[in-house]
């Protein structure tokens, strides 16, 4: 082993479990690897008790603030586990100098997926009629084929395509909107219609969300867009909790605007013992691990490795100047 020439905080939650695999590596490339408590993710000021001497990180979706990156200068790299860098304050780390990496379409494949388990639940009311059998009650409840539904992709980045390529092996209907231009090519192998957000909301049956964090979509879903959908509707969140304004979900849910939702994401996470959707019996929860697959997870632990060292290698990028 190698002495240490930087110490590496890793906070991955789903890399901790495996540390010891990556432990040997990390050291043999001259690295003290440091290994907090973490629950779901690091917040701010827990951050601050850390970051002083760290030279680069392997993090989830840890809160790397201003006045956390501000308070690390030997900081050199943050190598995100998986996709999503929101949580990062991008615009800091390129003043200091600090390399952000992740890795790019890590888990369109789980994700869509996942997707895809929770429209065939709600259309052939797979977990009712399991929870009716099991409490002794024999009712056929009605359901209906995915090919009889429209599918609304809000954000056709590789998820959401990767979304409509099964909703076109099923035989739905695919409604498509996004910020950027869509791929004439992809366009035209999957028959998606490019509508606006207010008409897909108004036509489909399940409205997917597969959208950035950023300050255009946060809380993209609202009261007023929520409204425009159909009674017997579901909204599907996968991407980031903040994207659906939470409170106005609810209210939504128990006025019966909208017929079900399915929630892998939350504003708060964990998800709150007291959010009245843990109680809803329309609603379909998951921890945030619509991402859930070994060979996926494999790929981003190895890659994540690789951004962190380069990063480690090269060091801090010049600062910008003032």
């Amino acid at each position: 082993m190698k002495s240490a020439r930087w110490n590496v905080l890793l906070s991955a939650p789903y890399m901790i479990p495996f540390a010891d695999r990556f432990i040997p590596l990390l050291q043999d490339a001259g690295c003290r690897v440091i290994i907090p408590t973490v629950h779901e993710r690091l917040e701010e000021d827990q951050l601050l008790e850390l970051v002083r001497d760290i030279d680069g990180t392997i993090c989830g979706d840890d809160r790397y603030t201003r006045r956390v990156l501000e308070q690390a200068p030997r900081l050199k790299v943050i190598s995100k586990w998986g996709t999503g860098i929101d949580s990062i304050d991008r615009r800091v780390c390129e003043e200091l100098g600090i390399r952000v990496c992740n890795t790019p379409n890590a888990f369109t494949i789980p994700v869509a997926d996942s997707v895809f388990a929770y429209m065939l639940c709600f259309a052939r009311q797979t977990p009712w009629m399991d929870q009716q059998m099991k409490s002794g009650r024999w009712e056929k409840i009605p359901g209906k084929t995915l090919s009889e539904c429209v599918v609304g992709i809000v954000g056709v980045g590789n998820i959401g395509k990767e979304v409509a390529r099964r909703a076109v092996a099923f035989g739905m209907t695919v409604l498509g909107t996004d910020i950027q231009p869509i791929d004439k090519h992809f366009l035209s192998a999957t028959t998606m219609q490019v509508v606006s957000l207010e008409e897909l909301l108004k036509r489909s049956d399940f409205v997917t969300l597969h959208t950035d964090l950023n300050p255009s979509s946060h809380h993209l879903i609202n009261a007023q867009r929520l409204a425009c959908m159909k009674p017997s509707a579901v909204l599907i969140n996968t991407s980031r909790g903040p994207v659906v304004d939470e409170k106005a979900l609810i209210r939504a849910l128990q006025e019966g605007k909208i017929a079900g939702a399915a929630m892998d994401v939350f504003e708060v996470e964990p998800l709150p013992a007291d959010s009245p959707l843990r109680a809803m019996p329309n609603v379909l929860l998951a921890p945030h691990n619509s991402n859930s697959s070994p060979a996926a997870w494999e790929r981003v632990h190895q890659n994540s490795i690789r951004n962190l060292l380069m990063g480690l290698r090269e060091g801090r990028r010049d600062r910008q100047a003032a």
